[in-house]
C-alpha cells in the first residue's frame, strides 16, 4: 500500500531530499557544542542575552543555516526551537514559526511597541516575536539572535554514550515499529519531545534510498530518531509510548506493511536505555504479550528522503496502521 503511494511521490521530491543530506560532525565538535552552554558568557553574548542587545543583521552564524536538529538556550541549555520550524524570512536573523512546548516566554518590550521573547527557564533575552506577517501558515515569526542559541545536530544530540552521569540538554532515542510515518506522528505528540526525524538504520548499506530499503537487501529498518528533553520526559516514558503506538508482537510487519524494514526494534544509544527497554519488555511478557521487539546498539542513522519527513503533519491526515493502545 505505502510502496505504491510513495512511488508517485515523484523523482523531484526524491532529489530534493538528497539535497538536504546532513554533514556529520566529529565527536570533538559535538562535545564543544554542548560544553559551550557551560562556559561563562562572553562580553558579546552578555550584551545580547543579559543586557537585551541585538546582534547586527545577517551577522549571526545561524542566519543562513539549515541543518537538522534543535536550537537550545546559550545560557541554560533548554531546548527552544526545532529546525523543522525554521524558515528564511529575509529579515537578517534566524526565524522560527513555532517554539518547543512552552520553552519561550513573551513579555512586553520596554519600547512599548514590540513583544520580547526570553527563555522561559532562565530569562535569557532571545529577540522578539511578530504575528500577522504571513510568512508561514502559522503566521508567527520568532526573530532570534544567533548568539542567544547553541545548535545541537540531530545525529549528535546525546553526550558521550555510556556516560549516564554526564548532564544532557537533550537525549536521543531511536525506534523502529513499522511505517516510520506513523511512528513519527505518534511520537511528536508526546510532551518533552523536541524533534523527530525518520530514516534508515540497523543494516549494512551506506546511504540507502527508500527503494533500496524496500528491496530487502540492505538490512535496514524504517526508524525514527527522537530528540527529547530528559528534564521533561524520561526515556522510560518515551519507550512506553513506543510500545503503545505499535504492535510489538508482530514480526517483520506492522498492519498492512510487510517486510523486514517494518520490524519492531529499539536502537539504544547507551546501556541505561537498553536496561530500561529490557525492563519494559519483561513487564509486557509478564502481562502475556509475546514481544518480538529486538534490541540493538545504535549505529549509523541515515535520514530518509525529505518527502518522508513530518509526513502526516504536512498532509493533515492520520496514520493508517498506528494507534495508541494502553499496555502499561
Amino acid at each position: 500500500m505505502k510502496q505504491v503511494f510513495r512511488f508517485f511521490a515523484g523523482a523531484g521530491a526524491f532529489l530534493a531530499g538528497l539535497c538536504l543530506a546532513i554533514n556529520a560532525l566529529t565527536a570533538q565538535q559535538t562535545v564543544n557544542a554542548q560544553q559551550a552552554m557551560q562556559k561563562p558568557l562572553t562580553s558579546a553574548e552578555k550584551r545580547v542575552i543579559v543586557d537585551k542587545g541585538t546582534e547586527p543583521p545577517f551577522s549571526g552564524k545561524y542566519c543562513n543555516f539549515s541543518e537538522k536538529g534543535i536550537y537550545t538556550c546559550r545560557q541554560c541549555g533548554a531546548p527552544l526551537y526545532r529546525s523543522s520550524d525554521k524558515f528564511d524570512s529575509g529579515c537578517g536573523w534566524p526565524a522560527f514559526d513555532d517554539q518547543i512546548g512552552s520553552a519561550v516566554r513573551r513579555i512586553p518590550d520596554p519600547d512599548g511597541q514590540r513583544t520580547e521573547i526570553v527563555c522561559a527557564k532562565c530569562g535569557a533575552h532571545l529577540g522578539h516575536v511578530f504575528s500577522g506577517e504571513g510568512f508561514t501558515a502559522k503566521n508567527t515569526r520568532y526573530c532570534v539572535n544567533s548568539i542567544s542559541m547553541v545548535f545541537v545536530p540531530a545525529d549528535t544530540a546525546t553526550t558521550t554514550p555510556g556516560n549516564a552521569a554526564t548532564p544532557r540538554a537533550i537525549e536521543t532515542a531511536i525506534f523502529a515499529g513499522g511505517c516510520f510515518w506513523g511512528v513519527e506522528y505518534m511520537m511528536q505528540k508526546l510532551p518533552g519531545v523536541a524533534s523527530t526525524e525518520v530514516g534508515y538504520t540497523g543494516g549494512h548499506t551506506a546511504n540507502p534510498t527508500y527503494e533500496q530499503v524496500c528491496s530487502h537487501r540492505t538490512g535496514h529498518a524504517e526508524a525514527v530518531r527522537v530528540l527529547f528533553d530528559p528534564a521533561v520526559v524520561s526515556y522510560e516514558t518515551v519507550a512506553k509510548r513506543f510500545f503503545e503506538i505499535h504492535d510489538p508482537t508482530q514480526v517483520d510487519r506492522q498492519g498492512p506493511d510487510i517486510g523486514d524494514q517494518y520490524r519492531s526494534e529499539i536502537f539504544f544509544t547507551f546501556e541505561a536505555q537498553k536496561a530500561t527497554a529490557e525492563k519494559l519488555i519483561g513487564i509486557l511478557r509478564a502481562k502475556g504479550y509475546n514481544v518480538a521487539t529486538r534490541l540493538a546498539p545504535a549505529g549509523e542513522f541515515y535520514p530518509a528522503e525529505q518527502y518522508h519527513q513530518d509526513y502526516y503533519l504536512r498532509k493533515g491526515t492520520q496514520p493508517y496502521c498506528h494507534a495508541y493502545t494502553e499496555r502499561f
